[in-house]
């Protein structure tokens, strides 16, 4: 199915509805009742993918994150058009803490730890919303603590007082112990050293693997996500202005030029390039 598809229809049969965790359609997002953001968003996730939204500062993927987790409102942002189906069914209506029910949770950008609360305590807050008692509660938590070793050694540690890589491993790991069945995941590899960006992404590799936990992620750093993606949407002012499989947007000459630096045989870089949008051939 085409994104031009989605923006009309929607899945158009009822198995292409099964197979896809997370349908944005159409949707617009205006802030403070004058400003547009979005302008016509479409994508899917499809369940147990790695979708990446790509795109400069300011593109507007942060705001799409918290469009589908309901968290405009807390900043003056409503979504005025479109619909936003998770698991077949519309949630822009519901709370954020009834989409955390339903199994879709976002990790904030510039991670949002406790500061004030350890490690554990911070990923125990996690399982706030669960139900299902102490036992399942603290398997999960062994859980996390396999996945993120270093959180175990840290587990007693002020949260505050830990590095960046490890309060970033902190956010998700207490997003797991929602038992999520998405994560929005909004800009893991900021301020982070490379090292600890691959092993944070290879973290998430192992959970969509091995838990069945899809991603929608969006990055700035669009080489590291299209590695570990399996498809990827690029925003530009509130627009998606080009979208593929990851493998066919890192071979994309546009995109190796504009958002990966590298200039083909015969290109120019863009750090090299005055008039970016005129460059810009899928814009035509």
């Amino acid at each position: 199915m085409t994104l031009a598809d989605i923006e009309q229809n929607g899945p158009d049969t009822a198995a292409e509805a099964a197979e896809t965790i997370l349908t944005v359609n159409n949707i617009e997002v205006i802030y403070d009742h004058v400003i547009l953001v979005l302008k016509g968003v479409s994508l899917t996730v499809p369940k147990g993918g790695i979708v990446a939204l790509l795109g400069a500062n300011g593109a507007g993927k942060t705001t799409t994150l918290k469009a589908v987790s309901n968290l405009l409102g807390a900043e003056r942002g409503e979504v005025t058009k479109g619909k936003i189906v998770f698991e077949g069914e519309e949630v822009q209506a519901l709370s954020p803490n009834d989409l955390v029910r339903r199994g879709c949770i976002q990790v904030m950008e510039g991670r949002h730890c406790f500061g004030h609360l350890s490690i554990e305590e911070n990923l125990l807050t996690g399982a706030y919303t669960r139900k299902d008692g102490y036992s399942a509660v603290k398997a999960d938590l062994e859980m996390v603590y396999n996945y993120f070793p270093r959180l175990r050694e840290r587990r007693q540690s002020q949260a505050g007082y830990t590095s960046g890589g490890e309060q970033q491993m902190c956010a998700i790991g207490r997003a797991l112990m929602s038992r999520p069945k998405m994560i929005l995941l909004d800009e893991p590899s900021m301020g982070l050293a490379p090292q600890l960006v691959e092993e944070i992404f290879e973290i998430v590799r192992q959970l969509n693997k091995n838990e069945g936990v899809s991603f929608l992620l969006a990055e700035q750093n669009t080489n590291v996500a299209l590695k570990y993606a399996t498809y990827g949407y690029i925003l530009e002012s509130g627009r998606i202005v080009l979208d593929g499989d990851a493998k066919a947007l890192r071979e994309n000459e546009d995109v190796k030029e504009f958002y990966l630096g590298v200039g083909g045989e015969g290109r120019r870089s863009f750090r090299n390039v005055k008039h970016y949008k005129r460059r810009k051939r899928w814009l035509a």
